[in-house]
């Protein structure tokens, strides 16, 4: 399940409140920080299908109607959970920037920090996100996550492409490795539990003489893994066949294609 964002409704109204005052309390004592900060504690117990203004009131323990005079709507909650959660990725605009390894060090940097972020708020994967929720927390990460690029050799758009190649990589493999914590949890066996059970069966219907090249390389990643999937590989094996592409680019450019500190 998904959830649709104010800013594809009500862009202004939502911009104003994410770059408005987060802790001036109301009449209740409450502020938009302490409504987001429980939404984002309800997210991370229930999901987000289970916020809701009666809900995130409920845990608040004050009437619905409290939330309103702070927050319109769910839509507006959601963005405000959003930017709050990306305030976490980096201590200031320049983190990435001054990673070891220049700009490959700095992508990678990036990666852990964004995929770390998932594992942590796995909520965030249900979030509609075309059009992104320009917050301050995500204008900065956006600026962060940039300057490592500048004056590498690419172009604006390169740039801009460049990083959201690397973060669509981690967004689908954080999305991979909490569906297999969603299957693994709902059906109470590891997935090496689950190959246990069901290899006697596999064995029987699955003929290695018809998929020889498919029963081999299934065997070999299994064992590897300990698993059907491993979603941190994953994630690590991708990042580097993407950063070397990415080399290579900026090495036809003239640029500093190695990503090494002062190359």
């Amino acid at each position: 399940m998904s959830a649709k964002k104010a800013s594809d409704t009500g862009p202004a109204r939502s911009l104003a409140l994410l770059w408005g005052s987060h802790s001036k309390p109301g009449r209740s004592g409450l502020t938009v920080r302490s409504i987001v900060l429980a939404a984002i504690e309800l997210a991370g117990d229930e999901g987000l299908d289970a916020v809701s203004m009666r809900h995130v009131a409920e845990r608040l323990e004050v009437g619905t109607m409290s939330l309103y005079t702070h927050v319109p709507g769910k839509g507006e909650l959601v963005d405000l959970m959003v930017d709050t959660a990306y305030g976490e990725l980096y201590d200031d605009v320049d983190a990435p920037s001054r990673q070891p390894g220049g700009w490959r060090g700095a992508l990678e940097f990036v990666a852990a920090r964004n995929w770390d972020l998932y594992r942590r708020n796995p909520w965030m994967l249900q979030v509609i996100d075309v059009r992104s929720t320009l917050g301050p927390n995500a204008s900065l990460k956006y600026e962060a996550e940039l300057r490592p690029l500048d004056g590498v050799g690419l172009t604006d758009v390169e740039m801009d492409s460049v990083l959201a190649l690397v973060l669509s990589h981690v967004q689908s493999t954080a999305r991979a490795a909490a569906n297999q914590a969603r299957v693994q949890e709902e059906s109470g066996m590891t997935d090496v539990e689950w190959w246990v059970s069901n290899a006697p069966l596999l064995d029987k219907i699955v003929d290695p003489g018809r998929f020889p090249v498919a029963s081999r390389v299934g065997r070999a990643s299994g064992e590897a893994h300990q698993s059907v999937a491993d979603p941190a590989h994953a994630l690590a094996f991708g990042l580097e066949r993407i950063l070397d592409g990415i080399a290579g680019l900026i090495a036809s450019r003239g640029g500093r294609g190695t990503g090494g500190p002062g190359v």
